[in-house]
């Protein structure tokens, strides 16, 4: 690994998350990206979603994605939430938050995912953004496809969910 501010071959992870380089003393953190995920639900059933790219190709998830800057968790989960199924959602409430490592393009970044969960009075028309997902589908507690979900977090978050029952 080069430095990104003068090219030097002697960036180095010397603590954790950090990088230094010989060369300059050009200091770079990789700090944790925060992710927000939520869970819809009505009548007891909660809404997944089938990611449509890597990590994780293939497999069940629930809404969300990353934080933009300037942005609150509230507003990463109602932008996401948005963006994905093309539903609006403003009142949503924190539940939980758990680690996770996110692999992408052989970096492996550490998240922050944090549970938010809102109830529908009724579902709504679904717009897919195939980009990011390629199926939307309900699931009882007693039907969510354990095996089948891309994220350890987001098992972790689950459970603590249907705990909180």
């Amino acid at each position: 690994m080069h430095c990104p501010k003068c090219a030097s071959p002697k960036f180095v992870n010397t603590h954790s998350i950090q990088f230094v380089c010989g060369a300059c003393s050009f200091e770079y953190f990789h700090n944790t990206a925060a992710a927000v995920a939520g869970i819809i639900q009505h009548d007891g059933d909660i809404l997944m979603t089938r990611r449509a790219k890597n990590p994780g190709l293939g497999k069940w998830d629930l809404p969300g994605g990353f934080v933009d800057p300037n942005e609150s968790l509230e507003q990463a989960i109602a932008r996401e939430v948005r963006e994905e199924l093309g539903i609006l959602i403003n009142d949503w409430r924190y539940c939980a938050s758990a680690p996770n490592q996110y692999l992408y393009k052989d970096v492996l970044y550490n998240t922050l995912d944090t549970l938010f969960v809102v109830t529908l009075e009724q579902r709504s028309d679904l717009t897919l953004q195939t980009s990011e997902i390629t199926q939307a589908a309900w699931f009882s507690s007693s039907e969510i496809p354990h095996s089948q979900i891309a994220f350890p977090s987001i098992k972790v978050l689950l459970n603590k969910y249907m705990a909180s029952l």
